[in-house]
């Protein structure tokens, strides 16, 4: 616990209540000897910049626990091939400044709930560099992260209706080997059927 302490810049009277309010998993047990690793090193240091940018440890506590019961990557990431999306790996400061000042406990959540984000280890994991990138642009532009959030849940039941359309449509009509090959054609329907509805509701 010293040597840890020692690592992270801390006190050991300050890490004992990390420990207290877990902030920090329990160390591996060896007998009467306490393992501590990289991981909670990784984890004590994500603590200090959270803290240095104005978060209370309430609020880390939260988030720790939110990222604590992320499903496994291998879960969350498990699309099936082929896939188009491209996951990116993330430390947590690299998730705030993606979208400063809205990382907040219950927008990590949803996005977890949403299996947009999962953890492997100290690192997280955003399931798409596309959906990732359009976020981070919505919340730049003013609209909250909460709403983005919100809406991708709704865009989400409508993808999964297109999808099981196109899926039914393709499997009847054409050969298992050739539904590869004529995805795009299905994306390209729903991005002009898309554009002209925007069009639509933009001129009413």
């Amino acid at each position: 616990m010293e040597e840890l302490a020692e690592e992270a810049g801390i006190t050991v009277r300050t890490l004992r209540f990390y420990r207290e309010r877990g902030l920090i998993p329990p160390p591996r047990k060896q007998g009467r000897i306490a393992w501590y690793d990289d991981h909670h090193l990784a984890r004590l240091r994500t603590i200090s910049a959270l803290l240095e940018r104005g978060h209370t440890l309430s609020g880390i506590a939260d988030l720790a626990s939110a990222f604590d019961s992320g499903r496994d990557v291998g879960e969350v990431l498990g699309l099936g091939e082929p896939s188009e999306e491209t996951p990116v790996r993330l430390t947590p400061e690299d998730l705030a400044d993606y979208f400063e000042g809205e990382v907040t406990p219950e927008n990590l959540t949803a996005a977890l709930d949403l299996g947009y984000l999962a953890t492997d280890g100290d690192e997280i994991v955003h399931i798409s560099r596309r959906l990732l990138d359009v976020s981070s642009a919505l919340v730049k532009e003013g609209v909250p992260l909460a709403a983005v959030l919100a809406a991708g849940r709704e865009v989400r039941a409508h993808a999964d209706a297109l999808a099981a359309l196109f899926t039914e449509l393709l499997r009847t009509h054409a050969a298992e080997d050739d539904i590869a090959r004529l995805r795009p054609l299905a994306k390209s329907v729903v991005e002009a059927e898309l554009s002209m509805a925007m069009d639509r509701r933009l001129h009413d």
